[in-house]
This record gives structure tokens, C-alpha cells and sequence, in this order.
């Protein structure tokens, strides 16, 4: 076949004129041309000197059938398939139509938010744009608008990017937010807030206010992922009701964090057990995971026996789901009911120190839950970051790849992390948490405390027998430390669980009855060890070793008397009390077993006390003697009956 020898060889005229014949007898000489339904049309527009844009168009798209003659003829296909199209409006100069007149042409490449909240395409025909546009997840042309539109996602976003469209703010907001606009934010004051946040903390909130109260607070365990979500509804004392959806363990913490952080909010409401008679009322409702949803047959709910459709009538603003990771498996009923939920609030704030526990595929209900726009597309997001393998039975999604870039995108979209080194600058050496724990046996408990209330009544006033009978007290008072320590064991247990699964650091638990420590021993009896009075010197030194060195041992498991001095524990940076000694100096002791030389984070220390029980009493009273403790200059203890006087005292005067 000859050379090409049209002028101008690479427009759309020259190639229409070679598949015609007219160029360089593409016809006589090589036997191809157009096929015969095009042959008529092809060498019509050949014949003419000027085209119209409905002609130009039709020819274009007719030339796509012929890309393989073209190329090997020594066309360049994609230049000519990229020309431009003049745009279908008449020019007007002087009000006055111009015929046959080349005119300049506009460029049309901009990204609106429709009424739907997806992105609407608007683009001058070019087919490297359209090709690059049918490859964002979930687009779909309109026909009647002429448009193309696709859900907002970074995919998106980045495609439209590369080819310089203009992007709506409201679009790009819905992705990321830069740092400026957090740093602005986190100075803003929020009314009634009982208490000061950190540096850090304020960032935090000032994270979910830029990204319209829906966001992930993945920071690690202990820098208060609690308070800053509280925080934010506290800026928007608006927005009621509040679901809290969390697991069991921990529901009564939250209901005293929402009343310790802000003034006023007393109508807390927490959902105890699958009974959804309740009455639901609060401004803040809290409920645990596992008597959230319906019961389902397969993929279809058959029961309504959860809470999740009695909470959607509420019509509630905000949601924060606790410890998020709960929902990692897509099939659960638990994440199943959050997601149930979530779609009708616009509002959701999701909390985890370990969104993605041990595999990114984990993540992606999180994800969806608080921003679909970011990963829209479960294939593509298991393709690019689940190190997706296919067994010979199905897929396998269980790896991990592009974990920087996954880091990345989460972070710049709706996500924000701080580790403790990161800010512990900003913290002091010793963070304190109460966590109440619900009874399991409150109604012995409560016979038991109100005979020691009437005992106490009855004696009062035997002033020449008082010294005498502070040992039937203490008797008595033993026996309801006892009963409160037996009936949160199994509470203690699963809060205990939820620190290992929400984290990967180790844990020192004190206790003071054989038969505490005995339960928690044969609970965690594959990664614990022991030191109570029944531990020889040698195995008292192997506990300590094994614990400090060996990865697999995460739990350490102490008596207060027996474990609470001459060892260094550093290894954990969290300490947790399930009993309380008598004095603050005992208290004191146990917490610097982790608070030594040698310990590179601060200690988190948590005091995992009954509901309503004695033992709230006694912390009460062990936090404000460790206050004068520590200002006493010479160091002089405070006296075991001090404490003692005082707790009678207050059972006394209720």
C-alpha cells in the first residue's frame, strides 16, 4: 500500500478520505475501504469541503470501526480520535448568524454536586476524558441530561483531577480537609464542657467538626477517644438523640463519662438486656452490640427482636460506635444491626484504637459505615489493598497490600490517629479511669449492704465500744468487698478481653482475694503469670522475667501485698485495680510497678469498681487521701482506721 499523501494525514477528514479511496486510492490499490453500510456515507463526506458537527460527530464515531486499517496505514488514531469538536451553538457577531466560519472552541471540564449528593460530570466530547471517566466506580450516563454522574469517592475525584476538571469544594470537602482548617477549628470553645481537653484532644474534635461529625477516632488506648467524641456532641447540644452503641463491658463507663464531661446532661439512658417493651426516652442512649439487630435468615430479617428499627423511629442525629473493630465481619448480626442504623443518621462517629485488627479487609464495614464515598466498591477496595488471591474455590481476602496508601487515604479522608508517643508531651505520668461494672449478683449484694447499714445504725453511739468493734466492722465490711469483687468477675473478664483485642500492649491486674486471682488465672491461663503469696522467690522471679521478656505473656496477675513492691513491671504501660487495698500508699506502690525507670509512655490506670457498691466508696475516699498524701512534706502514711472511720462515717450519714 502506498504512503499516506492527504495533507494534513492525521486529522479526521484525511482518514475518512483514505477509507474512501480518495487520499491514495486506499480502495483500488489494497481492496479495503469502508465496509458497504458505511461506503455511501464515508465517501459522501469525503466529496465535501466543509462538514457539519453532526457530520464531524457521525464520522468519528463511525472511524472507531476502522482503527486497525488506520494504524497500519501509519495514521495516529489517537490523535485523530481525540479531535476536537467544534461545540453545536451558532457564534453571534453583531447579532448576526456566522455560517462556515471557524470559531474557537470552548472547553467544558467541571464536577458539580447533583441533588442526589453524587458528582455530575460536565465535559466537552474527548475520548481519552470518556474512557477515563468509565472507569470510576459506579458511573452512569443520563440521557436526558447528557451528563455522566458517580457516587463521590477518591477514585473519582482523582480522575477528574488528572484530566484538570474543575471540582465543586463540596465534593472535595466530602473527601479530605486539610490540616489549616482542623487547627482553626480546635480553637473553637465549647460551652458547658466540664473539662479540659488536651491539645491533642482538641484537634480531635475539631477533626470531627471538619468532617461534619462523620469520622474515626482511631487513636491508641487511653488518650481519650471517649471525651472527644462526648466533646463534639457537646458542641452540638442540638443534635439529640445520641445512640451509643458499644460492647456491655463498658456501657455504665460511658453513661459517668457523658455526666462528668458535660454540664448538665442528665437524662442518660442505658438499654439493659433485649426487652424492647423499654421505654426509650434519653438524649443519650446507650445499648451494647449484642442486643442491637434483628434475627436474620440468611440475608433477611425475620424478627424483629433487636433494638435497631425502635432507635430509627427516635429519628436520632448522632451515633458513635465504640470499640468499631466489633463489626470487622460483614455476616455478623451485630454489624449488620450497626449498619441497619447508621444509615439513617447523619451523624456517626466511629472509636477504635485497632480499626483494622489484623487484616485491612477488616476495615472496610468501618469504612462504609462512617464514609462510603471513600471506598465505595468492596472488589476494587479488596482487590488494591486485600492481597486477593483466588484458592481454586473462591477469593481470598485475608492478605494485606498497599498498607502506606491505605494508611494515606484514610487519613486524609476520615480518619485520625495519634500514638502515645506521638503526644506525651502534652500528658502527665499517670492517667486515671474509673470503669463501673454492672452486677450479676446486686440483689444478695443489696441484703447484704443494707444489714450492714441497720448494724451500723443500731451500734451508733456506743462510743466506750467503738475501738472494740472496728473489727466486726472491718468483718462485715470484708464480706461486701467480697460480695462486689464475685459479682463484676465476669464483667471484669470481658473488659479485660476487650483491652487485649483493642490493643496489642500488656496488662498488670492487682487483686487482694485468692479466689479473684485464682478466676482471672484460669481465665487467661495461656498468656499470664502470677505472683501472690503463694509463689515461691524463684517462681516469683520467673513471673517477673517472663512477663517483662517473653511476647506471648501478656497478663500479670498480683496480689497487692505479694506483688505490690520490689519488682519492676514495665513492660505494661496499663494497670488495672479489680480490688482496692486500704491505704493510698499500698495503691500507690502497685501503680509505680509500671511507672519506673525504664518506662518510655505514661501509665494508664484503671479502677474497674461494682456499680453502686463499696467499693466506689472506698476509691472515693483512697483518691482523697492520696491527695493530702502527696502534700504531706514529711510522707507521713495516713492511718488504716482513718480510712476505715471515714467509710462508716458515710454509710452512716445516707
Amino acid at each position: 500500500m502506498t504512503a499516506i499523501t492527504c495533507e494534513n494525514a492525521n486529522s479526521v477528514e484525511s482518514a475518512v478520505r483514505f477509507l474512501a479511496g480518495v487520499c491514495d486510492g486506499a480502495v483500488t490499490q489494497d481492496g479495503r475501504g469502508f465496509n458497504g453500510v458505511d461506503s455511501v456515507f464515508g465517501k459522501s463526506l469525503a466529496g465535501q469541503s466543509h462538514w457539519s458537527v453532526l457530520q464531524k460527530k457521525a464520522a468519528l464515531k463511525m472511524l472507531k470501526k476502522y482503527s486497525g486499517q488506520l494504524k497500519s496505514a501509519g495514521f495516529n488514531t489517537e490523535e485523530i480520535f481525540s479531535s476536537e469538536i467544534i461545540p453545536e451553538v451558532a457564534p453571534i457577531i453583531e447579532n448576526q448568524p456566522v455560517r462556515n466560519q471557524e470559531v474557537e472552541r470552548v472547553i467544558i471540564r467541571e464536577a458539580l454536586l447533583n441533588s442526589a449528593g453524587k458528582i455530575e460530570i460536565r465535559f466537552t466530547f474527548e475520548w481519552n476524558v470518556l474512557d477515563s471517566v468509565k472507569t470510576i466506580p459506579g458511573r452512569k450516563f443520563d440521557p436526558v441530561t447528557k451528563h455522566w454522574s458517580a457516587p463521590i469517592s477518591i477514585d473519582a475525584v482523582e480522575v477528574l483531577k488528572k484530566h484538570n476538571f474543575k471540582i465543586a469544594k463540596e465534593i472535595i470537602e466530602q473527601i479530605g480537609v486539610p490540616e489549616e482548617k482542623v487547627e482553626e477549628l480546635s480553637e473553637i470553645e465549647i460551652s458547658g464542657l466540664k473539662r479540659t481537653l488536651f491539645p491533642f484532644q482538641k484537634k480531635g474534635v475539631a477533626f470531627i467538626e471538619s468532617r461534619k461529625g462523620r469520622a474515626l477516632i482511631a487513636d491508641e488506648m487511653g488518650l481519650g477517644k471517649t471525651i472527644q467524641a462526648i466533646a463534639w456532641t457537646a458542641l452540638h447540644p442540638e443534635l439529640k438523640p445520641v445512640i451509643i452503641v458499644c460492647p456491655a463491658s463498658v456501657k455504665l463507663n460511658w453513661a459517668r463519662e457523658i455526666r462528668e464531661t458535660i454540664s448538665g446532661a442528665n437524662n442518660i439512658q442505658v438499654i439493659n438486656g433485649g426487652d424492647t417493651s423499654q421505654e426509650l426516652y434519653g438524649d443519650y442512649i446507650i445499648i451494647n452490640y449484642d442486643v442491637l439487630g434483628n434475627k436474620y435468615n440468611g440475608r433477611k430479617e425475620i424478627t424483629r427482636t433487636g433494638w435497631v428499627d425502635f432507635l430509627i423511629e427516635l429519628n436520632p442525629k448522632i451515633m458513635i460506635f465504640d470499640e468499631a473493630h466489633y463489626i470487622k465481619s460483614g455476616t455478623a448480626l451485630r454489624t449488620k444491626g450497626t449498619r441497619k442504623l447508621a444509615k439513617k443518621i447523619p451523624h456517626v462517629i466511629a472509636l477504635s484504637g485497632t480499626p483494622i485488627v489484623n487484616r485491612p479487609v477488616e476495615g472496610f464495614n468501618i469504612a462504609q459505615i462512617v464514609n462510603k464515598n471513600v471506598f465505595p466498591d468492596f472488589w476494587k477496595f479488596a482487590h488494591t489493598y486485600c492481597g486477593a488471591k483466588h484458592n481454586g474455590f473462591g477469593w481470598d481476602f485475608t492478605g494485606a497490600t498497599k498498607t502506606e496508601e491505605l494508611h494515606e487515604k484514610l487519613s486524609s479522608t476520615f480518619m485520625v490517629r495519634r500514638k502515645k508517643s506521638e503526644v506525651l508531651t502534652d500528658l502527665p505520668d499517670k492517667l486515671y479511669s474509673f470503669i463501673p461494672l454492672e452486677l450479676n449478683n446486686e440483689i444478695e449484694y443489696k441484703k447484704a449492704e443494707n444489714d450492714f447499714i441497720a448494724y451500723l445504725k443500731g451500734t451508733k453511739g456506743e462510743k466506750a465500744a467503738e475501738k472494740a468493734k472496728q473489727a466486726e466492722h472491718l468483718a462485715k465490711i470484708e464480706t461486701l468487698k467480697q460480695l462486689a469483687s464475685s459479682g463484676k468477675i465476669k464483667q471484669a473478664v470481658s473488659w479485660i478481653k476487650d483491652f487485649f483485642e483493642t490493643n496489642g500492649d500488656k496488662l498488670v491486674v492487682f487483686a487482694t482475694h485468692k479466689k479473684i486471682i485464682d478466676a482471672l488465672m484460669e481465665e487467661f491461663k495461656e498468656i499470664s503469670v502470677k505472683i501472690d503469696g503463694s509463689v515461691s522467690s524463684t517462681d516469683r522471679e520467673y513471673a517477673v522475667q517472663a512477663f517483662q521478656n517473653d511476647k506471648s505473656i501478656r497478663l500479670f496477675v498480683g496480689n497487692i501485698q505479694a506483688a505490690g513492691v520490689g519488682i519492676t513491671l514495665t513492660a505494661a504501660s496499663a494497670v488495672a485495680f479489680i480490688e482496692l487495698p486500704w491505704t493510698p500508699g499500698d495503691l500507690v506502690q502497685a501503680e509505680d510497678r509500671c511507672h519506673r525507670i525504664g518506662q518510655n509512655n505514661n501509665v494508664n490506670i484503671y479502677y474497674l469498681l461494682a456499680n453502686g457498691t463499696i467499693e466506689e466508696k472506698i476509691a472515693a475516699l483512697l483518691d482523697e487521701k492520696k491527695k493530702v498524701l502527696s502534700q504531706v512534706l514529711d510522707g507521713k502514711e495516713v492511718e488504716e482506721s482513718s480510712l476505715l472511720s471515714e467509710l462508716i462515717k458515710n454509710y452512716t450519714e445516707e
